[in-house]
């Protein structure tokens, strides 16, 4: 896997690679959860096992989950309220691109969690988004996996 950057942007996918791996593929050693903590491999991942399993190893793991459902969203607002919604964004989330940044840099309004996943059901490979947006947005992502990273926190991305 290609380490992140902030100069290069997260692939979308990261197609036939999991840190969570189907259940008959697992070893006791390297439970989803443990698997979880290890913030230098986290990064954006096609999710290989279920959902189910992923919530009981976020739990496990003291991580917060932030679940979204992308089947239709077209455009930048859409996609912007989808994610404000995900992770709860406070009310004043300005819906634009520094808002989010922002907003995925401070989630202090989580309470202490140990890391960070965010979910991203039924995305399509352009993000309902323009290229120029498209681009801002894997930016972001990125750029939101290594802030975290660098204070010692896994910032998981996974497409589903």
């Amino acid at each position: 896997m290609q380490k992140d950057s902030p100069n290069l942007p997260l692939p979308q996918k990261e197609r036939g690679q999991s840190f969570l791996p189907p259940q008959e593929e697992r070893t006791e050693a390297a439970a989803p959860a443990q698997q979880l903590c290890n913030r230098e491999a986290a990064g954006s991942y096609t999710l290989q096992c279920s959902v189910e399993t992923l919530r009981g190893a976020v739990g496990e793991a003291g991580f917060a989950l932030f679940d979204t459902d992308l089947k239709g969203v077209k455009g930048k607002q859409n996609l912007l309220n989808a994610l404000a919604q995900a992770a709860n964004f406070p009310p004043e989330f300005g819906a634009n691109w520094d808002a989010l940044a922002d907003a995925l840099c401070d989630l202090s309004w989580h309470g202490e969690a140990k890391g960070y996943v965010l979910l991203l059901r039924n995305v399509s490979d352009t993000f309902g988004l323009s290229a120029n947006d498209r681009e801002i947005a894997q930016d972001i992502l990125a750029d939101t996996v290594v802030y975290w990273r660098q204070r010692n926190k896994a910032f998981w991305i996974f497409f589903v």
